[in-house]
């Protein structure tokens, strides 16, 4: 599987770090029912069919956070963006 990176270009899946979903936030620790919110977000994540943007970390690269668009009934990347805005990316 060859991932999208806006900076390096084209790269093998090997050179990159799997985090999962890219949707979950994490929750507010001092909000009223903060252990039952951790518990979902830690615990609790769907597997959906279909595409997903899933976060990447391009370890072997640029050492940046990416959001990919991929299909996970049949792996095809449909793009690759950074996680953060460019205006924070540090080069």
């Amino acid at each position: 599987m060859r991932i999208p990176c806006p900076y390096c270009g084209p790269r093998d899946s090997s050179e990159f770090s799997y985090l999962g979903d890219a949707a979950p936030t994490r929750p507010d620790p001092a909000a009223p029912g903060a252990e039952d919110a951790f518990f979902d977000y830690v615990y609790l994540r769907d597997n959906p069919a279909g595409p997903l943007e899933e976060l990447w970390f391009h370890a072997s690269g640029c050492r940046q956070w990416l959001k990919v668009l991929r299909d996970t009934r049949t792996h095809l990347i449909s793009g690759a963006v950074f996680a953060r805005p460019k205006a924070e990316v540090a080069r």
